[in-house]
């Protein structure tokens, strides 16, 4: 991501051109729309990855679980990847494929629906693999277990996603590997990107090589994480592919993964908002009924300024300049501010793009905000709702 001049990330490689703004021109708002045109092609990417080198591609569901197009995925890639147990049953409910999980946190409560539910299980230090090995053993389930590794090699410029910050609470470092516990673990873990492009990972691969290449003779596969941004029109394929491909002349003997969440579904989804109201302190303020905090939280955890069709950055020196809130009563749910061509509408649509990764999964009900439908946009440009939400899912989420 780059920065605007007051430090607020936005996305450079958001087209808007690559949506028509008059198909969403009768939606009900708020409403996220997922294109299938757009998921396929991103699928398709990465097959060719898959073809390419051999290695197996997983959906991290963290990032986009909508299971409502599972059925696509599962055509063009190898599996998917979970957090939790619930993540975990829906891979093996709803993808049916290779289910990988990793949690920093097993329990023995959890453990054996983790193992009922996966097929490969990273732990997250020597004290949780030490905990459940025996449970794994005795298991009547065969499941490969690995380790997450902490590369302590930093690429992201924001703390909060940078596993490798210090302190960081992800993977075991090379100070505290143990050597000679790695019986019974097939694998190793790293995962140090977020949103980054194939020459952060090939410097990552180095550094991981540097301190854990002598432990790979006995490993059987290697996770090279999420983080790669593999379907942004920028991003270095071949490099990607000449990297794994070179990495497998290396050690032939092990299968490689990568789990990227975000070049899933990244640029093929929407949110269709509406304005409610329209009035002026400072500046000229416009509700909608879409929040920040609710709808799309990394608005305001990152925090970025998502784009929207038809609109710029309020740096700019242009058009009508508006102050975009949300229905809540937080002060802070604040979309951001953006200029116009024209004077906005009470009633008017407004298309954010790039609404369909970390935004379903991460939604609330905070203050009682309706959730947004789900829909899909299908190849002749007719939308169909798939979900709705209404007040019982509010309730049930309470006592």
């Amino acid at each position: 991501m780059s920065k605007n001049s007051e430090n607020i990330f936005i996305e450079p490689w958001v087209k808007e051109e690559d949506w028509d703004e008059k198909v969403f021109s009768n939606i009900h708002t708020p409403s996220y729309v997922v294109s299938i045109e757009k998921l396929e092609n991103n699928l398709k990417i990465l097959n060719q990855v898959e073809k390419r080198t051999g290695a197996h591609i997983l959906m991290a569901l963290k990032g986009f679980s909508m299971f409502s197009t599972f059925y696509l995925a599962k055509k063009y890639i190898s599996g998917s990847e979970a957090s939790s147990v619930d993540e975990a049953r829906l891979g093996y409910e709803e993808f049916g494929k290779e289910n990988h999980v990793f949690s920093p946190s097993y329990t023995e409560e959890n453990i054996k629906q983790y193992i009922k539910y996966a097929d490969h299980l990273v732990f997250n230090s020597f004290s949780q693999w030490n905990r459940f090995k025996k449970e794994i053993k005795n298991s009547k389930k065969k499941v490969s277990c690995g380790l997450r590794v902490n590369v302590e090699h930093s690429e992201v410029e924001t703390s909060m996603y940078d596993p490798s910050s210090p302190n960081s609470h992800f993977g075991v470092t090379k100070a505290f590997f143990q050597e000679d516990n790695l019986e019974g673990l097939d694998g190793l873990h790293f995962h140090n990107l977020c949103e980054l492009n194939a020459d952060a990972l090939e410097r990552t691969i180095k550094v991981f090589e540097d301190k854990f290449g002598t432990f790979l003779p006995q490993m059987k596969w290697v996770n090279f994480g999420g983080g790669h941004h593999i379907t942004r029109s920028d991003y270095d394929v071949d490099l990607l592919c000449n990297l794994i491909n070179s990495f497998k002349k290396r050690y032939p003997h092990l299968t490689v993964y990568l789990e990227p969440g975000e070049a899933i579904a990244l640029n093929a989804g929407v949110l269709i908002a509406s304005v409610v109201d329209i009035f002026k302190n400072q500046s000229n303020i416009a509700v909608l009924d879409v929040s920040a905090t609710t709808h799309m939280p990394d608005v305001l955890e990152m925090p970025y300024l998502p784009t929207i069709i038809g609109a710029k950055p309020a740096s700019s020196d242009w058009g009508v300049k508006y102050r975009l809130v949300g229905p809540s009563c937080l002060t802070g749910d604040v979309v951001g501010e953006y200029c116009f061509p024209k004077e906005l509408e009470v009633g008017q649509k407004l298309v954010f793009l790039n609404m369909a990764i970390y935004t379903m999964v991460k939604n609330n009900t905070f203050n009682g905000v309706p959730l947004p439908n789900i829909s899909i946009l299908d190849k002749n440009n007719k939308i169909k709702v798939i979900k709705k939400f209404g007040y019982k899912d509010f309730k049930n989420r309470l006592s």
